[in-house]
């Protein structure tokens, strides 16, 4: 039975569940939404000293995290993997060592497979090419990147269809924003506009616009910046929607890249507002993912790179975690005193369910 000292995460979603949705705004049949800016609960004033006191030695009793010693015992804990994919499936275009016969194997035990990322550049129909390319087969299906969670959560919010939605991002969140049958402008096709800034210069933008989706852009300029500023500050109710706040991310497997939350940071600097994130950690997707495919979330191991969006993730979900150090994170920095974000278990990459199963036979 898998055990470990009990620990306490602090949700550090921007978006947990803090909408408001009314009939009676200005925009479309009306949503006006309020976001929290605070990243973390507030802890509500006691005159009982010695509960705080409590409460303190418990958030600061955490247990850290142990090293993956039995993967029988954890696969078998548990129905579904979700596993990120840069960093655990693959860096850049090359596949991680191992990783297909791993999949082969929990497939053959039965277990449910998911493939979560926060990269918005791509659809899941476009996400499925690239795992066939790489020799995976995966279906479309069981692929959940943050260019779908933009288009669902429009969808599940009644985002009406004559409003458009403004993208500062790529071709994968067009994609899913056109099969979701919402109207869109901006992406790709802004990225060789140029502003002339000139003496009486004022720029239009589009009224109509209800939302500015914020996502890895490659492409990304002042014109894009300077309109979705002006649709946020200026259309009355326009949401301000990050598909993540990633910092870096992998282009190619020799270093790391600036990531999405480079475009997103550009946007909240300029309108002063927060985001709703709908990718990792929000809850957003991993409550989607329960729904879509009945699963009970403690019956879920979340398999990430990332402590910040991956681990979270699963942990603001209520799920087993399991870092994997083929990615961003080092142990070092794992096992750095100032990292308040502790898994369940690490291990140096997935295949080590192959090897760590062999051992305990």
């Amino acid at each position: 039975m898998l055990s470990r000292a009990a620990s306490v995460s602090v949700s550090a979603n921007p978006s947990n569940h803090l909408l408001l949705f009314s009939r009676n705004s200005q925009l479309h049949n009306n949503l006006s939404y309020a976001a929290s800016s605070s990243n973390f609960p507030s802890i509500t004033r006691n005159n009982n000293t010695s509960r705080i006191s409590r409460m303190i030695n418990t958030f600061t009793t955490r247990a850290t995290a142990q090293p993956l010693q039995n993967a029988d015992e954890l696969i078998d804990s548990v129905e579904t993997f979700i596993f990120d994919c840069d960093g655990v499936i693959w860096k850049g275009d090359k596949l991680i060592d191992g990783v297909p016969e791993t999949l082969d194997m929990l497939r053959s035990k039965g277990k449910r497979l998911v493939f979560v990322t926060n990269n918005s550049t791509k659809s899941r129909k476009q996400y499925g090419k690239k795992f066939e390319t790489l020799g995976l087969n995966v279906s479309e299906e069981e692929i959940f990147a943050s260019s779908f969670a933009a288009a669902a959560y429009l969808k599940s919010i009644n985002f009406p269809k004559d409003k458009k939605v403004y993208v500062i991002g790529e071709d994968g969140i067009l994609k899913e924003l056109e099969l979701a049958g919402f109207q869109y402008l901006g992406g790709p096709e802004d990225g060789g506009k140029k502003i002339e800034l000139k003496p009486g210069f004022l720029m239009e933008h589009d009224e109509s616009v209800g939302a500015v989706v914020v996502g890895f852009d490659r492409y990304v300029n002042y014109f894009k910046i300077q309109y979705g500023t002006l649709c946020i500050r200026e259309n009355p109710g326009c949401l301000f929607i990050a598909t993540n706040r990633d910092a870096v991310t992998h282009l190619t497997d020799a270093q790391e890249w600036a990531g999405g939350g480079s475009m997103v940071g550009a946007i909240q600097g300029s309108t002063q507002r927060e985001p709703l994130v709908v990718g990792k950690p929000s809850t957003f997707m991993m409550d989607y993912l329960a729904n879509e495919f009945g699963i009970l979330k403690s019956q879920i191991c979340m398999v990430g790179d990332r402590l910040d969006t991956d681990i979270l993730f699963g942990q603001n979900g209520g799920c087993k975690t399991l870092l994997v150090l083929s990615g961003v994170t080092t142990l070092s920095v794992l096992q750095n005193p100032s990292n308040t974000i502790q898994p369940d278990f690490y291990t140096n990459k997935i295949s080590d369910f192959l090897s760590l199963k062999a051992t305990t036979v």
